[in-house]
């Protein structure tokens, strides 16, 4: 099959389009065709060896870890999908090896979900790691009806679709991001307001007794996070483990089928939406993790296998 890979830690000129096996596939996992595959920028931080004291790495790598595409074969214990079904998984390993930016991706069937209906092949393969995040730092801070959430970085991939989930599950939400953004983050259902000095003044005068939920997917916000949280507040954040020592909850994502049948559900409601950015041919890989690296990029940066 074709894929992308590298075979020693660096940046983008690190990747070739090379030839690989078809990937062989388990009892409880399914071997998927790959139709649009998303980049993250987890993908090129363990690229250059960012993840190397958490994760084994075995080389060549192929990378990506979103992927939505069609069931090409099942293993013998997986009676929930069939061979032609549509679907979409975060496709993460226990180890860095087999991803997503290939012709074929095997998944554990616990990871997958059925492609949301209402979402585009390229939406679809956004979806899983940045919904996947910020479903279940809203969820297990007990985000609901009544609460008013204050979300760092509203704008930013995670950001934008936390702020539709907060909104989907009841909520009230502020958003943090740079000005040219707030016309965007109002769309969403944002109340939003400049980050930087004074965004605690800002804050307060829009929930004058405190927040009830913070959700950092930035770092670097303790100390903002701190001073608008109403006492009994929780907090988390998937960028800062400090906050472990102030009360708050560190988090990373993980590969959950049934989360994320929930985020499709709420797509096919009307209630979530991916923006996609630009959409590259396998073939151009590295081109898409430049321009996810230079951070320029409003929407999700997505490959077409």
């Amino acid at each position: 099959m074709r894929a992308m890979t590298y075979s020693a830690f660096g940046g983008p000129e690190v990747l070739s389009e090379t030839r690989q096996p078809r990937p062989r596939f388990g009892p409880g996992e399914i071997l998927v065709r790959v139709r649009r595959a998303a980049v993250n920028p987890v993908d090129w931080k363990i690229m250059a060896g960012g993840l190397e004291g958490l994760m084994d790495t075995v080389f060549p790598v192929i990378p990506g870890w979103d992927v939505a595409g069609v069931v090409e074969q099942v293993g013998i214990d997986v009676p929930e999908f069939a061979v032609g079904d549509e679907v979409v998984a975060y496709a993460r390993k226990d180890y860095v090896h087999g991803g997503t930016f290939a012709e074929f991706v095997t998944v554990p069937v616990r990871a997958l979900a059925r492609r949301p209906a209402s979402l585009t092949w390229d939406q679809a393969a956004g979806l899983p790691l940045v919904g996947l995040t910020a479903y279940q730092v809203l969820k297990r801070l007990g985000t609901g009806p009544g609460d008013t959430v204050l979300v760092h970085g509203a704008a930013g991939g995670v950001g934008s679709l936390g702020v539709q989930i907060a909104r989907a599950l009841g909520a009230r939400v502020i958003g943090t991001a740079s000005p040219a953004n707030h016309d965007r983050l109002r769309e969403l259902g944002a109340e939003p307001t400049a980050y930087g000095e004074g965004v605690v003044e800002r804050v307060r005068k829009l929930a004058p007794d405190g927040v009830d939920v913070v959700a950092d997917f930035v770092g670097g916000v303790l100390d903002t996070t701190l001073a608008v949280l109403r006492e009994g507040g929780r907090h988390a954040s998937i960028a800062d483990h400090s906050v472990v020592g102030a009360g708050g909850q560190w988090m990373w994502v993980r590969p959950n089928g049934d989360d994320l049948a929930e985020l499709g559900s709420l797509a096919d409601a009307g209630k979530l939406t991916v923006p996609v950015a630009r959409v590259f041919p396998l073939e151009e890989l590295a081109d898409a993790f430049a321009l996810s690296q230079s951070g320029h990029v409003h929407g999700k940066v997505v490959v077409a296998v």
